[in-house]
């Protein structure tokens, strides 16, 4: 499982070069699975077109027929009951529940210090203004995949209640035995407060959220991570719902130079690579006896691992050593590659944060590493991932309210910006906006 070491030009044509997400290839193994579960050979966007469309027309029917198909179960009713949750979190061993609660201590502290501010003023004659307003219901899917993640649920539901949404609806798909999700996924819901808990995954709880059910009522945006599916799923419904983003594989770029401990850089690669075999975890540095040591010591590590058959993956397909010719062109990669995660792991790390353009987030220093962002640091760890970061934020509680623009100016200000808007319409061929202001120009105004 060795690393590639790579010179910065080869990097940039392979490892650093970021593929269009329409122009990625599907492994041959979902095309035979879909082309077993349509009867044609669809491209997994006109697959989930397909789901999409039926739950839109045919409500719960088509969610229990999808959720048999593709998850091997289905139920009565989708919803799981309030005490469920309650439940979930009493059966958990007392020192998992604290890690939990703490976790969620330090994140709604993290978000509570975000400004959320309306503001009015009367400077500009009358009065102008901004009204923060919570979005009313947001849904938020929760992976089930190889492992339950009660991270997300704390990272999503918290900054949203924070933002002061009153209903928070969760998604997330049936374990393949007993149905039910995970205990500590759903004593991660009850801890943030979560609403409503529905065990549906996939594009068809997507579906559910967007366009509502007779069981499900819909949703006004849809966050969280998903697998392809889900994330074409959210790609489709944007419009009939707001989306947090379009999540692909997670990512970490470390950058480090001669002062890095190997054994701890090698278990921060290892610990992003472990997530999925598309996960990209990428040493940046000029030091070519570091570069060595880590290559050798991932190897090492990666033998005692259990998911090695990921590690197998992720490690030679998707990640890699690049040997740079200083710090500042290690920036430079980091910067056009704009990660997800991005490590600052050098003698000096507050020197080079205003050069970082581009990243979901910075972890500053060896003491700071991301594993500690994944679980309880405080700020998200829904972060923006393909090259996103370039234009992207990571979740947080902006992403559940709206600005309301207030326009109340008085009676002369409004006749003069009257004046202005009438002379512009016209310049854009609009006569009936400009008489709207004439008009009221004809008014004296006291």
């Amino acid at each position: 499982m060795n690393l590639r070491i790579y010179d910065p030009n080869s990097a940039c044509r392979t490892l650093l070069h970021r593929q269009p997400p329409d122009m990625q290839t599907v492994p041959p193994v979902v095309k035979e699975r879909i082309q077993a579960l349509f009867g044609e050979p669809l491209t997994p966007a006109q697959a989930v077109a397909r789901i999409l469309a039926e739950v839109r027309d045919d409500g719960d029917a088509a969610l229990r027929q999808w959720s048999q198909r593709l998850d091997g179960w289905s139920a009565e009713t989708f919803r799981l009951p309030p005490e469920a949750l309650q439940a979930a979190l009493e059966r958990l061993p007392a020192s998992l529940r604290h890690a939990l609660q703490e976790a969620a201590n330090r994140i709604e502290a993290f978000h509570r210090r975000q400004p959320l501010t309306s503001w009015i003023t009367q400077d500009l004659g009358g009065t102008l203004g901004q009204l923060v307003r919570p979005i009313r219901r947001v849904g938020i899917y929760v992976p089930g995949g190889s492992a339950p993640l009660p991270s997300t649920v704390l990272m999503s539901a918290i900054p949203a209640r924070v933002a002061g949404v009153r209903e928070i609806a969760l998604v997330t798909p049936p374990q393949r035995e007993g149905g039910y999700p995970a205990d500590v996924i759903l004593a991660a819901a009850a801890i943030a407060g979560v609403n409503e808990v529905y065990v549906l995954g996939g594009a068809q709880a997507i579906a559910a959220l967007a366009y509502g059910t007779e069981s499900i009522p819909r949703v006004d945006k849809i966050v969280g991570p998903g697998n392809l599916f889900v994330t074409l799923a959210k790609q489709q419904v944007y419009g009939v719902v707001g989306i947090d983003g379009l999540a692909g594989p997670t990512e970490t770029v470390i950058i480090a130079d001669e002062t890095a401990r190997p054994d701890w850089v090698a278990a921060d690669l290892l610990a992003q690579a472990e997530h999925d075999v598309l996960a990209a975890a990428i040493l940046l540095t000029p030091s070519a006896i570091l570069a060595h040591q880590v290559q050798e010591t991932v190897a090492r590590q990666a033998e005692t691992l259990p998911r090695r058959e990921v590690l197998a993956l992720s490690l030679v397909e998707r990640s890699g050593i690049v040997l740079t010719r200083d710090l500042e062109e290690a920036i430079a990669l980091s910067n056009a590659y704009a990660p997800e995660h991005l490590n600052l792991v050098v003698a000096d790390p507050w020197r080079w944060i205003e050069k970082i353009e581009s990243a979901g987030g910075i972890f500053v220093g060896e003491h700071s590493y991301e594993v500690l962002g994944d679980y309880a640091a405080g700020p998200s760890h829904v972060m923006p991932t393909g090259g996103s970061a370039r234009f992207a934020s990571p979740l947080n509680v902006w992403d559940f309210v709206r600005l309301v623009s207030l326009v109340a100016l008085d009676p002369q200000t409004a006749r003069q910006v009257g004046r202005l808007s009438a002379s512009l319409a016209r310049a854009e061929g609009l006569e009936a906006h400009a008489r709207a202001a004439d008009i009221r120009a004809e008014v004296a105004v006291d």
